[in-house]
């Protein structure tokens, strides 16, 4: 009787919960990169908040959150589980619970650590870029990271892609191509440097290569120890937190271009100069806040996508976050709405769909294929959009974050 009445109440929650947690996915992934700007934007006095290290560290105590919640989890689930599992002086009553006792998941957890420094660099990196940048080509030429994903996965892993991948790939860079061209010769913005938008433009795509490292060595070394997705994150938030916060003093001491740090001193990152200006504005605090928060609930609500929908679902809502951001990004940063960047937009969306296989590849082979006949044209087409092949692997292409 438990039993239905637990069935009944996840098929009742069903539909509401999957709508609730994609849409806690895109609120929080779009203010994650939103807050992040907005830092970028706010001033103490004369000088403006140029932090990226401190961000990124802000970013990985977020990412710490979800181990806190996944222990909070599982000592809920032991808890549980004792209570349904009662011995007494008349033996043991287990009719009741599912499965055995719940355990931690045995495995080495410094294997987290290169792909923790990974995130350093990345992030770090992406920050940077960010303050040199738009916050809506910050978001799209993260998409980069599915073209150097699938490169590194063939060249290291040797998996052999379909087709129609490369054909995505393929979209995805003339997409970056449009977005990059566009930021440089149709800003008419006098304000902006256009020198400091190239190199944050670079320095963003730059930062995808490392992140797709990152996913690589996740897929090689990682899943093999089926490590539960919120306990991976917390971990190389832990570790990334840890790291970070140590380099954060030698940091202090190197100097560099005015181009990547406003520091008076040219330092690459001035903590103590950080909490001046968060002393001297308060809503600093805030924006670093809401970047806390939101990679916290993003990620929670990102492993609860992939969990109860699908990887794929949690790809296109992905798609939903970097359009909100743009939107939500001309009139909040005053960015200039530049009609080609739409172009742009659409190849990236493009080649994410016909990469993940979604829409456009199912339809082709159920609708177009079968209706064309025994032709070249058709061998052609089933040799490009072809999806039962067992020698294929798809690359994990996953994104955590800012």
């Amino acid at each position: 009787l438990l039993n239905i009445l637990s069935c009944r109440l996840k098929m009742a929650r069903g539909p509401a919960f999957a709508v609730f947690i994609s849409v806690l996915m895109v609120v929080t992934g779009s203010l994650n990169t939103i807050c992040a700007k907005w830092a970028d934007s706010l001033k103490d006095g004369e000088l403006t908040f140029n932090h990226p290290f401190l961000q990124a560290l802000c970013m990985f105590f977020g990412e710490f959150l979800c181990l806190v919640v996944f222990f909070m989890l599982f000592a809920y689930r032991k808890w549980k589980w004792n209570q349904l599992n009662i011995e007494g002086d008349g033996g043991a009553i287990r009719d009741l619970s599912e499965g055995e006792a719940p355990i931690l998941p045995q495995f080495n957890p410094l294997i987290f650590v290169f792909p923790a420094c990974c995130d350093i660099l990345a992030t770090s990196i992406m920050y940077i870029g960010l303050n040199l940048t738009t916050a809506s080509s910050f978001q799209m030429l993260r998409g980069a990271v599915i073209l150097f994903t699938g490169l590194l996965a063939v060249a290291f892993l040797g998996y052999k892609m379909h087709k129609y991948k490369w054909l995505g790939m393929l979209f995805v860079t003339a997409g970056l191509g449009v977005v990059g061209v566009a930021d440089i010769v149709f800003d008419s913005n006098p304000h902006d440097d256009t020198n400091g938008i190239i190199t944050g433009d670079l320095l963003i795509i730059m930062a995808q290569i490392i992140v797709a490292c990152q996913m690589v060595y996740e897929q090689k070394y990682v899943q093999q120890y089926d490590v539960p997705a919120l306990f991976a994150v917390g971990l190389e938030g832990l570790f990334g937190m840890t790291i970070l916060g140590l380099l954060l003093f030698p940091m202090y001491y190197i100097r560099v271009p005015s181009t990547f740090s406003t520091d008076p001193e040219g330092r690459l990152e001035n903590v103590f100069l950080a909490l001046k200006e968060i002393g001297g504005n308060p809503m600093i605090a805030v924006a670093l806040s809401g970047t806390i928060v939101s990679i916290a609930f993003f990620n929670f609500a990102g492993v609860s996508v992939t969990k109860e929908l699908s990887a794929t679902t949690r790809m296109v809502l992905d798609s939903v976050r970097t359009l909100v951001i743009w939107v939500v990004s001309i009139p909040l940063f005053h960015e200039t709405f530049i009609p080609v960047q739409l172009i742009g937009f659409g190849l990236l969306i493009m080649g994410m769909f016909i990469y993940n296989d979604l829409l456009l590849g199912p339809f082709i082979r159920r609708s177009v294929l079968p209706s064309m006949g025994e032709s070249s044209c058709n061998t052609c087409c089933l040799s490009l959009w072809a999806s039962d092949s067992l020698e294929d692997h798809e690359p994990l292409v996953n994104e955590d974050d800012p």
